[in-house]
C-alpha cells in the first residue's frame, strides 16, 4: 500500500473506515509483523506509549531509537533513553490554570512587542480548563447554600472568571467549563475523554489512543477510563501546551492481579484506601501500576476511577485499567456518540490495546496479589491517606494518639474530645461513583426514617463532582433525605479536601481553642493531612459516602460503629450501622434505575449559570492588563531573556546564598500557598495598594499576580532556613549586612545590589505537590542556581523550566559537610556547551576560608531539552525564541 505520510520509517501505516470517513492509524501489529516487538508480553500502558512514539517517529523529538527502546521494554530493566513524550490533551483546574494563562497572554503581548501577529500564540494540543477549585463551603447544610456558595463564588473571583472568559474566546484549542459543572477529573471521565481521539490533520484524519497531562496530582482517575494520563507541574503543562514533549524514563509496570469480588457493604473506597495502604508498602513511586485479572474485569468503572484517583496517594504515577467491553458500556451510559464507541472498540482491538479475556497477561516488573473479597469497610487517618485503620480499630486509635490534655478551664460538655467536626461527602474519589453516593442516599433515608440527626457540633456539607449527581440522587428521591440531615448540596466542586471547608462552628472553635479539645473530619475525599483539612482539625479521616454520614449521626470518632449505637430512635430503641446499611439489591437496583444515558446528557446540556454567561470579559487578540488589579498582572517570564553580550549562558558567578536549607523542603515550603498574612511582604503589598485584610483571599486565588506570589515565596511559618536560625519563617540573613530581614527583603536589597543568588538544600529538594510557583517564585526573587544533596523529579523540571540550574552535591557531600554557612560567595563553572549530568565547578571565596576553594556537582540538566531550555532562559523564553525566529 501507499505509505500515507512521511513519519513511516516501517511502513506501519493503515487505514481504518468509520463510517464514510478514511482514518489513518499507525498499526502495532505492522510493527510486531516487522519483527521489532512482541506485544503481547508488553503491559498496555507501554504499548500506549509505544503507539506514541511510533505515531511520532521522524516528526521532530522523536527517533527510531525511542521506538525501538519501548519496543524492547523489559521488566528488569525498561530502559534508561529518556523519550519525549507526546501528550494528545492537557486538562487543568482554575487554580492551575491562571498561571498558565497567564503566562500565554504575557506571550502575547511580548509577540505583538516584537511586531508580530499575538493571535499566532495559542495552545497547540487541545486544553480543557475547568474551573472547580474555587468554591468555599461558607453556607452549608441548608437547601439555599448552592445558590449562596456560588454567589460568594463570582464575587470573590470575577476579575479572574473574566480572564477565563476571554481566553475562551480568543485562544484556539481550548475549552473552559464554567464553575458549577463538576470536578474536572469527575468532567474528565463523564465528557471529556475520548478513548480514542480522532484528529483532523493537514493531509487527512488520524486515530489514536488519548492520553492526558494534567496539572493537578489526581489526573489519574482518568486511568480507570483507560486512558493514560497523571498531574505534572504547572510549567511542563505549559510547555506541552505549547507544543514541547514530556520527557520520561521508560516507566518499571507493577502489575496489581485482582481476584475474586468486594463483598456486600463493602465499597470502591474501601478497596482504594486498602490498596493505598498496600502499595505504599510495596512501593510503588514513579512506576506505572497496571490492573489485570478476573477481579479487574468485575469491577465497575467507577469503581476502578476510585482506584485510580488515589495513585498519587500510592505514590505510582498512574493506576491504569486497560480498555475493555466495561469502558465501552461506561460511555455509552455516560451519553457518548454511539459510533464513536463503535469505532473506538474497532481501534482499540485493532491494536491490541483492548483488554480480552482470551489474551495471556502482559509481563510486569512485579506483581502483586489482591483478593476483593478480603477488602473489609476502611477509613483511613488521622493523618495519612495511607494509614488505613478497619472500623473497629477507629475509636482504639483515637484515644491513643489524642489523649486529652489538662484544660485550662472546664471543656464545654457539648463537646466532647473525639468530637466529629466536619462530615464532607467531596472531592473526586468518590463523587465518581454512583455506587458510593447511593448508598449515602439509602442511608440517610433509613437514618431519617428512624428519627436520627447528626451530632449538634457537625458541620456537614456534600459537594458532588458532576449536576448529573443531583439528578440521578432526585431521580430516587434521595436528596430530600440527604438535606434533612445537613448534606444538602453545597456546590459542585472541589472543597472540603482542599481545605475550602468553612469555618467551625463557634462552640466547636472554643472548644479547640480554650479547652485543648481535639476535633476531627470525616471526608470522602483523598488527602488526610494534618492542617489541610481545616488549621483548627487535627484528625482527619477518609471514608466512604455512607460511612460520612454515619459518622455524623454518632457525632465522635470515639464510638466504635462497629458494634455501638448511633444513636436513638424516636422510640427510644438504639440504632446501629447494621439497621441502616443498605443491602447490595437496593443499592443495584437504584443504580439501574438512575444512572441511565439522559441523566449525563442532561447535567451536560444543561445551560451554563447565569453568572457566567453574563460576566462582561475583554475581547480582542491581546488581554488588557490593568496596573490596579491585584488578581492579574502581565509576568515578566519572557522578557529580559537572560544571555549574554556575547550569547553564552549566564551562570551563576559572585552569587551569594539566599537560604541555607535542609532535607525534605517541600513545595509547600517554597510556593505560597494559604490565606495571605496582614504581617507577610504580601499583606504589606495588598495593604498599600487598599486591600482590606478580609478581601487578601488566598495565595491560590493570586496566583495570576506575580507581585504577590514572589512576595509568599520561601514564606511558609514552618520553613527553617539556618541562616536564621533564631527565626521561624522565611528569614533570612543579608550579607555583608549581617541584617536578619525576610527573604524577599533580602531579595530585593540584593537585585538592587545586581548580585545573583543561590539556594542549598539536603535530600528531596522540591518534594510534595507539583507547584509550578515553586519555581517561578524563586526566579523572581533572582534565583539562579539551586544545589541539593537531591530532587523531586518534577521539582527539578520545573526549576530547568524556570532557567533555574539544578546542581546535585556529590555522593556524601552537602551544604554540611562541606562547611558552608551561608556567607560565602560562589560562582559555578560549566562546560561550554553543557552535557547532560555533566560536572561543574562551584568557586567558594569569603567564609571562613581566607583562600578561594572550590567543590564538585553534578549538572542535574539531564537531557539535551534541558540545556536547550536553560540556555534560553526557561521553556517560554525558548518557545517565544521559537516563535520570534531569534
Amino acid at each position: 500500500m501507499d505509505v500515507l505520510v512521511p513519519a513511516d520509517p516501517w511502513n506501519v501505516v493503515r487505514p481504518l473506515q468509520a463510517g464514510n470517513r478514511r482514518i489513518r492509524f499507525w498499526s502495532l501489529p505492522a510493527l510486531e509483523a516487522a519483527g521489532l516487538v512482541e506485544l503481547a508480553r508488553l503491559p498496555y500502558a507501554v504499548r500506549v506509549l509505544l503507539e506514541n512514539q511510533l505515531r511520532h517517529c521522524g516528526r521532530g523529538h522523536v527517533a527510531e531509537d525511542h521506538v525501538r527502546q519501548l519496543c524492547s521494554w523489559r521488566p528488569d530493566t525498561p530502559g534508561n533513553l529518556e523519550f519525549p513524550f507526546m501528550p494528545a490533551r492537557v486538562v487543568l483546574q482554575d487554580l492551575t490554570g491562571v498561571p498558565c494563562l497567564v503566562d500565554l497572554a504575557a506571550m502575547r503581548s511580548a509577540v505583538s512587542r516584537a511586531g508580530l501577529d499575538p493571535r499566532m500564540v495559542n495552545p497547540l494540543v487541545p486544553v480543557d480548563l475547568v474551573i472547580d477549585h474555587s468554591l468555599h463551603v461558607d453556607y452549608a447544610g441548608r437547601p439555599d447554600a448552592l445558590r449562596l456558595n456560588m454567589d460568594l463564588e463570582y464575587q470573590r473571583n470575577g476579575e479572574r472568571y473574566k480572564l477565563f472568559r476571554w481566553a475562551q474566546r480568543e485562544f484556539q484549542n481550548l475549552r473552559v467549563t464554567p464553575p458549577g459543572i463538576g470536578i474536572v477529573h469527575q468532567v474528565n471521565l463523564e465528557t471529556l475523554a475520548p478513548v480514542v481521539s480522532v484528529h483532523e490533520a493537514t493531509d487527512g484524519w488520524e486515530a489514536f489512543p488519548d492520553s492526558v497531562v494534567g496539572a493537578d496530582s489526581h489526573t489519574t482517575m482518568i486511568n480507570g477510563l483507560g486512558v493514560v494520563g497523571w498531574g505534572v507541574g504547572g510549567i511542563e503543562a505549559e510547555a506541552v501546551m505549547l507544543g514541547q514533549p514530556y520527557f520520561m524514563l521508560p516507566p518499571p509496570v507493577v502489575g496489581v492481579r485482582l481476584r475474586g469480588r468486594l463483598r456486600p457493604g463493602v465499597l470502591a473506597t474501601d478497596l482504594a484506601l486498602s490498596i493505598t495502604a498496600l502499595l505504599r508498602h510495596v512501593g510503588v513511586v514513579g512506576t506505572f501500576v497496571e490492573f489485570f485479572g478476573p477481579g479487574a474485569t468485575a469491577l465497575s468503572l467507577p469503581d476502578r476511577a476510585t482506584v485510580a484517583n488515589m495513585a498519587p496517594e500510592y505514590g505510582a504515577t498512574m493506576g491504569y485499567f486497560p480498555v475493555d467491553d466495561e469502558t465501552l458500556r461506561y460511555m455509552l451510559q455516560t451519553g457518548r456518540n454511539a459510533t464513536h464507541v463503535a469505532l473506538t472498540q474497532t481501534y482499540m482491538r485493532e491494536q491490541h490495546l483492548m483488554r480480552v479475556a482470551e489474551a495471556p497477561d502482559p509481563d510486569y516488573s512485579l506483581v502483586v496479589d489482591v483478593d476483593l473479597a478480603e477488602v473489609a469497610p476502611t477509613l483511613a487517618g488521622p493523618r495519612r491517606p495511607q494509614d488505613t485503620l478497619a472500623l473497629d480499630r477507629v475509636a482504639p486509635d483515637f484515644a491513643k494518639a489524642f489523649p486529652l490534655a489538662a484544660p485550662d478551664a472546664d471543656p464545654l460538655p457539648e463537646v466532647p474530645q473525639g468530637a466529629v467536626a466536619i462530615a464532607a461527602i467531596t472531592s473526586c474519589t468518590n463523587t465518581s461513583n454512583p455506587s458510593a453516593l447511593i448508598a449515602a442516599g439509602l442511608l440517610a433515608r433509613k437514618a431519617v426514617a428512624r428519627g436520627l440527626r447528626p451530632a449538634p457540633w457537625v458541620r456537614t456539607s456534600f459537594t458532588p463532582g458532576s449536576r448529573a449527581v443531583g439528578l440521578y440522587l432526585a431521580r430516587l428521591g434521595l436528596l430530600e433525605p440527604l438535606e434533612e440531615l445537613g448534606f444538602a448540596i453545597a456546590g459542585y466542586a472541589c472543597a472540603t479536601c482542599i481545605g475550602n471547608a468553612g469555618e467551625l462552628l463557634p462552640a466547636v472553635e472554643q472548644a479547640v481553642k480554650r479547652d485543648g479539645v481535639t476535633v476531627a473530619a470525616v471526608l470522602s475525599g483523598n488527602r488526610n493531612f494534618e492542617a489541610r483539612i481545616h488549621p483548627l482539625v487535627k484528625a482527619n479521616y477518609l471514608a466512604s459516602p455512607p460511612l460520612v454520614v454515619a459518622y455524623a449521626l454518632a457525632g465522635s470518632m470515639q464510638v466504635d460503629l462497629s458494634v455501638d449505637s448511633l444513636g436513638m430512635d424516636t422510640e427510644g430503641r438504639p440504632v446501629y450501622l447494621a439497621d441502616l446499611w443498605p443491602n447490595a439489591e437496593e443499592i443495584d437496583t437504584a443504580l439501574s434505575e438512575a444512572t441511565t444515558p439522559d441523566v449525563y446528557v442532561t447535567a451536560l446540556s444543561t445551560e451554563s449559570d447565569r453568572r457566567w454567561t453574563a460576566l462582561e470579559a475583554p475581547t480582542g487578540a491581546l488581554y488588557p492588563w490593568q496596573s490596579s488589579s491585584t488578581y492579574l498582572q502581565e509576568p515578566p517570564f519572557v522578557d529580559g531573556l537572560r544571555r549574554s553580550e556575547h550569547g553564552a549562558p549566564i551562570y551563576p558567578s559572585k552569587a551569594r546564598i539566599l537560604a541555607l536549607l535542609g532535607d525534605s523542603i517541600t513545595t509547600d515550603h517554597i510556593s505560597p500557598a494559604g490565606r495571605i498574612g496582614l504581617n507577610s511582604p504580601a499583606g504589606a503589598y495588598l495593604t498599600k495598594r487598599g486591600v482590606a485584610p478580609e478581601d487578601f483571599n488566598t495565595y491560590g486565588s493570586r496566583r495570576g499576580n506575580h507581585e504577590v506570589l514572589m512576595r509568599g515565596t520561601f514564606a511558609n511559618p514552618r520553613l527553617r532556613n539556618a541562616m536564621a536560625a533564631n527565626h521561624d519563617g522565611g528569614f533570612t540573613t543579608h550579607h555583608p549586612s549581617g541584617d536578619v530581614v525576610t527573604i524577599f527583603e533580602a531579595s530585593e536589597r540584593y537585585a538592587r545590589e545586581g548580585v545573583p543568588l543561590v539556594v542549598l538544600a539536603g535530600k528531596e529538594y522540591g518534594s510534595g505537590s507539583s507547584r509550578d510557583w515553586a519555581a517561578k517564585g524563586p526566579a523572581l526573587l533572582g534565583v539562579r542556581a539551586v544545589i541539593a544533596e537531591s530532587f523531586e523529579r518534577i521539582h527539578r523540571s520545573n526549576l530547568v523550566g524556570m532557567g533555574i540550574l539544578p546542581l546535585q552535591f556529590l555522593p556524601g557531600e552537602g551544604a554540611v559537610s562541606l562547611g558552608l554557612r551561608g556567607d560565602e560567595i560562589l560562582s559555578v563553572r560549566m562546560p561550554d556547551p553543557p552535557e547532560p549530568g555533566g560536572r561543574a565547578e562551584v568557586i567558594v571565596t569569603g567564609g571562613v576560608r581566607p583562600e578561594p576553594w572550590t567543590f564538585t556537582v553534578r549538572s542535574r540538566l539531564d537531557s539535551k531539552a534541558d540545556i536547550e531550555y536553560f540556555l534560553s532562559g526557561g521553556i517560554l523564553p525558548h518557545v517565544f525564541r521559537l516563535m520570534a525566529g531569534v
